[in-house]
């Protein structure tokens, strides 16, 4: 007797859940609406699915072509560089659109899509080419010659960086000071040394027009520590010290 009341709770599910799948298609069956580009295909599933196996690269492929992937539209439209494609597509190691990519919005319940690219899909090569799909920012730090992009970022997470400070100006001195005293508002792109009550604009512009400076808007690239007081350049007077600045 046991063991029929346990069929027929059985079947009782199955039946319920098929009945589910019919009136709530979209929460028992779907993963989610489809992407706004996509919203044509939210009928037509072997567009993009096979029986059996699921989303495969070879169905995106039908309608994204990787040699076109950053290039032009499905229409064949070229994208212009104000768009913000990069094509990077064409130099991956295989094809997994996959790995990084997922048209439909997961219910909330089911937590964030996979849309994590992974530098891992590239290249060594390519790996190493940061420019290659990169453009370095607009900022004092990142101006050429470029240093190797590896010596502060990573592959796997761009910030946070790990810049070596001492590198372009050493923290000692008077200058083991908050970062907001040279960073105003925390904007690391940026600097001022008129955050102390030496360095007055007025003052500075004085004593290096003094000394034929008429170029004095980039402190470091003279001043390399409070230790330091090197002549225009950087070409004379390592080591001196001038107390009245």
């Amino acid at each position: 007797m046991t063991r029929h009341w346990v069929l027929w709770l059985v079947a009782a599910n199955l039946v319920v859940l098929v009945a589910l799948a019919f009136v709530y298609p979209t929460a028992m069956v779907s993963p989610g609406p489809l992407i706004a580009a996509h919203q044509s295909l939210a009928t037509d599933c072997f567009s993009c699915h096979t029986a059996f196996r699921g989303a495969t690269a070879a169905k995106c492929a039908s309608c994204h072509r990787s040699a076109d992937i950053g290039k032009r539209t499905t229409k064949g439209i070229p994208l212009t560089a104000s768009s913000g494609k990069t094509a990077f597509h064409q130099a991956l190691a295989k094809q997994d659109c996959m790995g990084c990519h997922t048209d439909h919005a997961l219910p909330a319940f089911a937590g964030r899509p996979r849309t994590a690219f992974s530098h891992g899909l590239l290249p060594l090569n390519v790996q190493a080419d940061c420019a290659s799909c990169h453009t370095a920012p607009a900022t004092s730090v990142h101006r050429a010659p470029v240093a190797q992009c590896t010596q502060c970022h990573t592959t796997s997470r761009w910030k946070p960086a790990s810049f070596e400070h001492s590198k372009y100006f050493a923290l000692d001195g008077d200058h083991n000071t908050p970062c907001a005293t040279c960073h105003v508002g925390g904007d690391t792109r940026r600097y001022t040394c008129y955050g102390c009550h030496e360095h007055q604009v007025a003052g500075i512009t004085a004593k290096h027009t003094r000394k034929g400076i008429r170029d004095f808007t980039n402190c470091v690239a003279c001043h390399r520590s409070a230790k330091e007081r090197s002549g225009h350049g950087g070409k004379a007077g390592e080591g001196h010290r001038d107390d009245d600045d």
